[in-house]
This record gives C-alpha cells, structure tokens and sequence, in this order.
C-alpha cells in the first residue's frame, strides 16, 4: 500500500511539473508588440518658399525649430524615437488582429495611405475623452497686441470645435469617412490669462519669449507674442525641454475676433500647432513625396497647399494621390479647413497613454 501511495505521489509531482512548465512556456513565450521604425526620422527639408508666396502665406515654423533644437540637443532624436517607437505600439497594440498593425506584429505607422480613405478602422484605446488645461501668456508691446479676453476666448472655442468633429464643413465623400473626432478639450479659466507688457517688438523662433516666461507645468502653455518675419506660429514636439514645451502664435494670427487678420482670423493656427505639440507631423511629411507624415489615412503630397482652393472638391493631385487640403495640417487659409483624420487622432492621442510623453494630463 505504501509503494502505491509512493507511486501515485511520483505521478502527481510529474503531473504539476508538466502544467507548470507548460505555463511556464505560455509566459515565456507571450511576444512584446513589434513595430517597423525604419522609416522614422526627425530632420526635416528646410526648404522655403514662403517669400514667392507673399504676406498672404500661411507660415508654421515648427520643423525648423525642431531642426535647430535637434542640433542643439544631440539626446533629444534619441528620446523622439523612443516616444515615437512607443506611440506605434501603443496604436498596433489597440487594433484587433487581422488589420494592419494589429496582433502584435505590425507596423503601426503610416506609410501614406490612398487617397480612397483607407487606413485601419477606428479602435477604441481606453484613454476616453481628455482634457487638456490651458494657460495663455499674452506678451505685448503695444496695445494692439495685448488681445482682449474675447479674442482669447475665441480661440479656445475653436480648439474645442476643431478637436470635437463640430466644424466639418463639406469633407469631400473621398475623405469624409475618416474624419475624426478626437475627443480632446481645452479649459481655460481667467486666472490662467498672465498679461505681461514687454518692449520687446518681435521675438523670433529661438525660444526667447519662452526664456523669460517660462511654460507652466501640468498646462498646454500658448504664448500669444509676435514673432515675426509672417511667421504665424510654432510648436515644439513632445520629448522637448519643458521649460518650452508649448505653441507660439502671433496675436493677429489668434482667435477669431478683434485683432486676428484675414484669412487667417479664423483660429485655425492654434489647431495646427496644437497639432504639432500633440506629435502630428505637416501632412506632406516635410520631405517631398519621399517622406510621410507616419499617417496611414493622410495621402503623401509633396508639399504643403497655400490659399484657398475653390471648394473642397477641387482636384489636387501629388505623388499620385488627392492632396488632403482641408486637413488641419496643410498650410491652406482657415476658412478652407476643416478636419483632422482618424489616423492623425490615434497618433494624438496615443501619448496620453501610459508611459506617453503627456500621460500626466491623464488623472
């Protein structure tokens, strides 16, 4: 009886050996999300033909900006390809198997879609609606620059609307079925309005103005100070100091009433440097035809639209494909944009998510 008990205990221990090692194998064997980084880069063309245009010339200088903090920073492309690598897992990780991507083994970056509003269908990435607090320097010389509540007002209301889907205005049917809503919204109390008169007549890109009113911590800080040179505004990129973290805009080029000029006094700076600080690259990618903007649903051009195209339908074909003019990301006047895709809102709101670069703002 002995030797049976033995024997059948010698049976058990084989047994749970077996089924532990076999879990073992399961946890050892679960596979990180993979993701294809060999198209990511950080340099941009700096090329510039905003002077052929004239002063009529939407101007963003973000990418040159970055090009100059990248010379100045040699840690700073490391720490934007870590955030731009843990974005695409984020997105790949979020999107059921079967879609491009998904499963664990995709890209989850853009290779610059069709113009045929392709792309992976939307996912839901846990995150919910996020709100974004705001705290607005207006940094002036004169009293033409220092913007009324109203104006400033103005402003916020048409972030809210640009990121809530509420201004779609006549989305062509080709692009209409990824037009996204990107659930983020912006909240600015009056105490967080900071008046500060300063003899300073133009600020230029180098971050001066950041300098001396240094961002606010736990806030999307937007500096309303003239820059300069036609420039409307500028944006630095998540993984930057965060003394600067923020957008630039010159005051004619901010909110839609009192001071902000035609045709860009419809607030559609701030979106697209919005944008910018929330990781969205132009939509040409800034490279030509042989660069993406790392969207999959935003066609590739080969550079940016200027003016007004007559009416959303117009024909504007680049690197084989129908040029998304309306999108947030283009240079085109205010009143000819109107949407961001539902490719541009992944990437957006990918970095609030655990770990992002913005996750903070996330209670």
């Amino acid at each position: 009886m002995k030797k049976v008990f033995l024997g059948l205990a010698c049976i058990a221990a084989v047994l749970y050996s077996c089924e532990k090692e076999s879990n073992e194998v399961i946890v050892t064997t679960k596979q990180e999300v993979q993701v294809d980084m060999s198209d990511f880069y950080v340099y941009t063309d700096e090329f510039d033909d905003f002077a052929a245009k004239g002063n009529n010339s939407k101007n963003c200088s973000s990418m040159s900006v970055l090009n100059a903090q990248l010379r100045s920073n040699p840690g700073l492309e490391k720490k934007m390809y870590d955030i731009e690598k843990q974005t695409r897992k984020f997105i790949a990780s979020k999107k059921p198997s079967g879609t491009p991507g998904g499963g664990g083994n995709g890209n989850g970056n853009g290779n610059g879609g069709g113009g045929d509003g392709g792309g992976d269908p939307p996912v839901d990435d846990g995150l919910g609606a996020i709100n974004i607090p705001v705290y607005v320097y207006v940094v002036y010389a004169n009293e033409t620059q220092n913007i009324s509540d109203a104006q400033i007002n103005s402003q916020i209301s048409v972030l809210n609307a640009d990121f809530n889907d509420t201004n779609f205005n006549e989305i062509p049917a080709e692009f209409a079925s990824v037009a996204a809503d990107v659930d983020i919204n912006f909240t600015l109390s009056s105490a967080n309005i900071d008046r500060q008169s300063n003899s300073t007549s133009s600020w230029g890109t180098n971050n001066a103005v950041k300098s001396v009113y240094p961002a606010q911590p736990g806030f999307l800080t937007i500096w309303v100070a003239n820059i300069g040179g036609n420039i409307l505004g500028y944006a630095q990129f998540p993984g930057g100091n965060a003394s600067t973290d923020g957008i630039v805009i010159s005051p004619q080029f901010f909110g839609t009433t009192g001071t902000a000029q035609a045709p860009f006094d419809g607030g559609r700076t701030a979106s697209h440097e919005v944008g910018h600080w929330l990781n969205l690259r132009h939509i040409w990618g800034d490279g030509r035809c042989r660069q993406d903007d790392f969207v999959a649903d935003t066609p590739n051009s080969d550079g940016p639209n200027y003016s007004c195209p007559s009416g959303m339908d117009t024909n504007i074909v680049n690197c084989k494909s129908r040029d998304m003019h309306m999108n947030y990301m283009d240079y085109t006047d205010d009143v000819c944009m109107g949407m961001f895709s539902e490719g541009q809102k992944e990437r957006m709101r990918a970095i609030f998510a655990p770990g992002g670069p913005r996750a903070n703002f996330i209670p």
